[in-house]
């Protein structure tokens, strides 16, 4: 099979951000665009699947077009096109895969289904200074939390996994209990600013088990607890204490997987990965034992179309094409990956 070069658009629709973007298959970010939607779900207080396709619909369009004026491409330079195939709301995976096939398609260029947990798992990949593999990731996020050892592109061996709520579904449900405003991960952090993590206790679920398995929804429901037994007054002290209970955990259980591994390299990526007291302590905590961390660019913490593109690049490169099936995977475990090849 011909090996193939040049940019490769990425259409990224797994919940409620239109992400596109265009990257080479070297690795070079030449444009990229995300429309939020934000503001529509935040009068429901939460992401209603049946909008967020409907939106999609039509964004992608208008979005593709600022891309390749971005890139100043035109559409025949395009070497391929890659698109986000699951996890994630089936509706919203649908709209973007039958966009991008049929789009490439139209074209007479080839496809390629990409993970979106391996398009997180890869955006530091988009930054000037790269980690090297082998490494060990921190994918955190509203829908995962999970410790992955990374030997390659497709060579992912699960370590560790939420087994319940992930963090940042966690930092969602309580927000939305105290009464913030959606996205309430976001507002719970800003809360925590002006509360004080010391005067309200807070377990540290299964920090004191072997294994690295997470647990946060007794967390979660401890935080309730406390506040509906010290009202109102408590929100500030509560948050803070909620949010430094998060970060131990997940400081703990990744420098254990780092130890586990006999690796030197973190990656922290997904939107929990944002936080700026996560990137604070494990700067600290991996630095004290000769480690280092890299994360992605905060822009790209959140859903993108620069990582779909990114990772679709790599694999297309790797010779592996999708089928002319247009297909959605709302649950697809990591694990089932592999490295590219002829698909």
């Amino acid at each position: 099979m011909k090996v193939l070069e040049g940019p490769v658009l990425g259409v990224e629709t797994s919940c409620d951000e239109t992400g596109l973007a265009i990257c080479t298959t070297d690795g070079r970010l030449l444009a990229h665009a995300v429309h939020s939607q934000i503001d529509v779900h935040a009068l429901y207080g939460g992401v209603v699947p049946e909008i967020a396709s409907r939106d999609h619909v039509l964004r992608l369009v208008p979005l593709v077009r600022k891309v390749l004026a971005q890139a100043d491409l035109s559409v025949d330079q395009l070497a391929g096109v890659a698109y986000t195939a699951g996890p994630g709301l089936a509706g919203a995976l649908l709209t973007g895969a039958a966009f991008a096939r049929s789009y490439a398609l139209g074209l007479g260029k080839p496809a390629v289904e990409v993970h979106h947990m391996e398009g997180h798992l890869l955006s530091p990949l988009l930054e000037p200074d790269v980690p090297q593999f082998p490494f060990v990731c921190l994918l955190v996020s509203g829908g995962h939390t999970q410790l992955v050892a990374v030997r390659g592109l497709g060579e992912y061996e699960v370590l560790g996994s939420s087994l319940d709520d992930a963090a940042g579904e966690a930092f969602d449900k309580t927000a939305k209990m105290l009464g913030l405003p959606y996205p309430g991960g976001a507002a719970l952090s800003a809360l925590a600013e002006q509360g004080d993590a010391s005067v309200i206790d807070l377990p540290r679920p299964l920090l004191d088990r072997a294994g690295l398995d997470f647990s946060f929804s007794g967390l979660k429901t401890a935080a309730i607890t406390r506040y509906k037994s010290l009202g109102d007054g408590c929100r500030a002290d509560l948050a803070a204490s909620f949010e430094a209970a998060v970060i131990d955990v997940l400081v703990a259980r990744s420098l254990r997987a780092l130890r586990e591994c006999g690796l030197q390299r973190l990656v922290v990526a997904g939107g929990v990965s944002a936080n700026r007291r996560l990137r604070d302590r494990l700067e600290r905590e991996t630095a004290a034992v000769d480690a280092r961390v890299w994360y992605p660019r905060l822009e790209f913490c959140t859903d993108n179309g620069a990582m779909i593109a990114l990772a679709g690049a790599l694999r297309l490169a790797g010779g592996e094409r999708t089928t002319m099936a247009i297909r959605a995977r709302p649950r697809w475990p990591l694990t089932e990956l592999s490295s590219p090849g002829p698909g």
